[in-house]
């Protein structure tokens, strides 16, 4: 009969496990790659909708103020989902929150899929839209805490490539599924999201263990060591930090663990932390306010301004924006350890900048007078935009914004954070047709333009450089004094 060690680390073999290098080990990557599965049915669900909604439309006559209401709230309801996610990942672990994330995102692509009518189309996508929220919060946390200093950036990486590669997957489903009739090819098209849901589950329950910071401050010091043997190497040294770490952080507690989180994260913070906040919070609403929401959802209608007017062209236009996102994403893995997080964030900005303001004078005509040339100039911008966007502002945040927070603030405070991304992603998505109607389509890329310039100069001025640094120094590298551009890295 298998004792609760087992049963906490059901991939650790009996014996003492060997070390890990300073560049991580197999073990670690296998945890990101089961955490990063919750990041491609988020992905999917998120992407899926830009296909299948005129086929909604057509088979439930939902019209386009409905459409446009139905695809922001999902991030409403994600919202809700992200805020709910940093408590259960403190109460019940990091691996059981990914477990319910699972469960979520199962009910909700089958609610969506059966749907027969928009109030039923909306009760789905509640609660699709809360285990996007939770899918945002639980994958990146897992993922900081279980990783080696040495290559946190190539796996914090792996969620958003993940996130792509669903995006990418769900734009594929639509191309291929878009020939059957309408009042069939949107709920396959949606119904798919409803299986990868039961292999996430079963990883959560059968093979992820749980995070060595969340199993110190919850009375689990052995099982830690263990995990810690498998991802860090020096894993006596590495929970000597950890415990010192939650025995400092209970001594701010004050007895009282929620409230003390909330008020050291929003009411009387440290200076430090007051830093990392106003970092997390404004990268996340830079990444929204770029407009790449805008174009996850709503590119073909885009394409269409530009006269595309072929459903296969237009899906076939959507896809490729898909791959771009998905190949460009995969450069951050390789290079945040050795770039480090700024430089990543700085060509992203710049490049976000560049693309949109092409993209907007592409779609300056009107769609009876477009051209060719437009409609080709608007598909490469377009393409590049996703493919800059991935460079640094997809991937790059998730990880800084999980790292740079204090261990007994980190679940609450990305979940604060994606909170903010969620609300921000919700103004975009639920206003993108009205805006363009109001302000033409070129002038709401123009906007979006601007968003990215001035992104570019949020980083260059308020980010210090994370890379090589462990979780543990985090706060000092915030607190005053300490807050230097680029300061020597660290190795673990």
């Amino acid at each position: 009969m298998k004792n609760q060690e087992d049963l906490e680390l059901p991939l650790l073999p009996d014996g003492e496990p060997a070390p890990a290098d300073a560049k991580g080990s197999a073990y670690a990557l296998v945890c990101a790659l089961l955490a990063s599965l919750t990041s491609i049915i988020y992905g999917y669900n998120r992407g899926v909708m830009s296909g299948a909604q005129k086929f909604v439309q057509a088979d439930l006559g939902v019209t386009d103020g409905q459409l446009e209401v139905l695809i922001g709230a999902t991030s409403v309801y994600s919202l809700v989902g992200s805020l709910a996610a940093g408590w259960t990942c403190d109460r019940a672990g990091r691996r059981r929150a990914v477990a319910l994330a699972a469960a979520m995102f199962l009910a909700g692509s089958a609610a969506t899929a059966a749907a027969n009518g928009y109030a039923a189309l909306m009760a789905g996508q509640l609660v699709a839209g809360v285990a996007c929220g939770f899918g945002l919060v639980v994958a990146p946390v897992y993922i900081a805490e279980i990783a080696p200093a040495g290559s946190r950036g190539f796996l914090s990486s792996i969620p958003e490539i993940a996130g792509n590669s669903g995006i990418l997957l769900s734009y594929v489903a639509d191309m291929a599924l878009a020939g059957l009739p309408a009042t069939l090819n949107w709920r396959l098209m949606i119904g798919i999201g409803a299986i990868p849901p039961l292999f996430l589950a079963a990883a959560a329950v059968l093979a992820m263990p749980e995070t060595p910071r969340w199993l110190v401050p919850h009375g689990q010091p052995e099982e830690a060591r263990r995990v810690l043997a498998r991802t860090s190497g020096d894993a006596d040294r590495r929970l000597q930090e950890i415990a010192a770490s939650v025995r400092e952080a209970s001594k701010g507690a004050g007895g009282e663990p929620a409230a003390g989180v909330w008020r050291d994260l929003l009411v009387r913070p440290t200076p430090a932390v007051r830093r990392v906040m106003v970092a997390i919070l404004g990268l996340q609403v830079f990444q929204q306010a770029c407009g790449v929401a805008a174009m996850v959802l709503y590119a073909p209608r885009v394409f269409s301004h530009v006269g595309i007017t072929s459903d296969r062209a237009v899906l076939g236009a959507t896809v490729l924006l898909g791959a771009a996102k998905t190949v460009a994403i995969v450069v951050p893995l390789f290079l945040a350890d050795r770039l480090g997080r700024r430089p990543m964030l700085l060509a992203s900005a710049g490049g976000m900048a560049a693309s949109l303001l092409v993209l907007g004078l592409s779609v300056r005509a009107p769609p009876a007078s477009a051209t060719g040339w437009a409609a080709a100039t608007c598909v490469a911008a377009a393409a590049a935009f996703m493919a800059t966007f991935s460079l640094g502002f997809g991937p790059v945040i998730w990880m800084y914004g999980s790292e740079i927070l204090p261990l007994r603030l980190r679940a609450q405070g990305t979940g604060i954070g994606t909170a903010v991304n969620r609300v921000m992603s919700a103004a975009v998505g639920m206003t993108f047709i009205s805006l363009y109607e109001a302000v033409g389509m070129a002038g709401t890329f123009y906007m979006f333009a601007a968003a990215s310039a001035a992104a570019w100069v949020f980083v260059y001025a308020c980010l210090p450089e994370t890379k090589g640094r462990s979780l543990e120094e985090m706060e000092a590298l915030f607190d005053a004094g300490a807050n230097q551009p680029s300061p020597p890295p660290t190795l673990s």
